[in-house]
């Protein structure tokens, strides 16, 4: 909806607690003014913006703003150097006197407002910047833009109630997905609901969680930690499975806690059948070792270890090969050599797959040396990796 002057005008009044004004009459343009009517020297500030040239771009800027008041796109670009070099309060005025400006466009207008909301956010202040936004979304001028500022705001006030209503809202407005965001939001709360022993309420959060997103890991990681705390060890099994399921990258951060539940419920056996089924998608050690541990306990050291060394050789890590050792201490082989043997493969198949060296400039690793680096080709900059298996 087009709104007048007057309304734009309380918006300041609303996010100010000073509601100082500085707006200015007379010289109106028209709304929409083509950048080609700008100077070459407003193109030349742009040129040092593009150049991170901020101090030479900023005396472009105002230069232009002196000689030609009503160019309003010189007053966002001030604005936005303002707020780039920390000059925060200059970037407020700007903006506050570019909201109080009459003969601009609805556009504009709502341009400058949201600025103004941007710089109250970077000064810290933050209950200014929610009410000129929630005044903008309540006023429905450019909400998407106001409700992504509100759901920031939000966050950083761990207010998870009104961030689940603003992103709802947002997703209803811009199509965009927020299930992800909405589902961490409900599982913030049901962390808050355990902390205060309300576990009921928890499992309530957990379940709107997953309504939000049914592929949430953080969610199933909660309600293993609910069981638990109800000691469901069968519920929080299937739980921590899930888990991993859904998202095998999260295995190490359940598996310990899985593992005590399958020796609690003594379900030893889908233990190991749920340990080979993560071997095949998981490329860390952490089930290798969890496995190792209950071949050894069933079938005994020597066909830990056997197994062990075969998937060591295969996925080397110096994790595995310190447990491989530790279990060769405990438990020799017949031959000791033939452990030595074992070692010294998985140690030359670490020594082979590892990065030697790296580019000090842009992070990019190699197993050879190279003066210019293949990635951000720059020279110099890849040296030897200072690391356990490095120079």
């Amino acid at each position: 909806p087009m709104m007048t002057h007057a309304a734009w005008l309380l918006l300041i009044p609303a996010a100010l607690a000073t509601g100082i004004l500085m707006g200015r009459r007379g010289g109106e343009i028209k709304g929409g003014a083509k950048i080609s009517r700008l100077s070459n020297t407003y193109f030349r500030g742009l040129n040092y913006l593009l150049n991170e040239q901020q101090d030479k771009a900023l005396e472009i800027f105002l230069q232009i703003a002196e000689v030609d008041k009503e160019t309003v796109e010189t007053q966002f670009a001030l604005g936005h150097l303002f707020r780039r070099r920390g000059e925060v309060d200059r970037a407020i005025r700007l903006h506050q006197n570019l909201v109080a400006r009459t003969g601009l466009s609805e556009e504009q207008k709502t341009r400058a407002a949201l600025e103004l909301g941007e710089d109250y956010m970077r000064a810290g202040l933050l209950d200014r910047a929610e009410t000129l936004f929630n005044d903008l979304v309540q006023m429905g001028v450019h909400a998407p833009k106001a409700l992504q500022q509100l759901i920031s705001i939000f966050q950083s006030e761990r207010d998870w109630t009104q961030a689940i209503a603003h992103a709802v809202k947002y997703e209803q407005i811009s199509g965009e997905a927020m299930g992800e965001s909405i589902a961490h939001y409900y599982c913030e709360l049901a962390e808050k609901s355990i902390h205060e022993s309300n576990l009921k309420q928890a499992r309530d959060q957990i379940a709107l969680a997953y309504s939000s997103d049914s592929q949430c890991v953080r969610a199933g990681m909660i309600e293993g930690r609910l069981d638990l705390l109800e000691n469901n060890d069968a519920a929080a099994i299937r739980a921590f499975e899930r888990v991993a399921r859904h998202d095998v990258d999260y295995l190490p951060e359940v598996l310990p806690q899985l593992m005590e539940c399958y020796e609690r419920r003594n379900e030893l056996l889908r233990a190991r059948g749920f340990l080979q089924e993560v071997i095949e998608r998981y490329a860390g050690v952490t089930p290798l070792l969890a496995l190792a541990d209950l071949i050894e306990r069933d079938d005994g050291a020597a066909a830990a270890q056997e197994f062990l060394t075969k998937q060591l050789l295969q996925r080397p890590s110096v994790r595995g090969e310190a447990a491989l050792l530790e279990k060769a201490v405990e438990h020799p082989a017949a031959d000791p050599n033939d452990t030595i043997r074992a070692l010294k493969q998985i140690t030359d198949q670490l020594l082979v797959r590892s990065a030697n060296y790296r580019c000090t400039n842009c992070g990019f690793g190699a197993r050879s040396h190279h003066w210019q680096c293949p990635s951000c080709k720059h020279w110099g900059s890849v040296k030897p990796l200072l690391n356990l298996l490095g120079s």
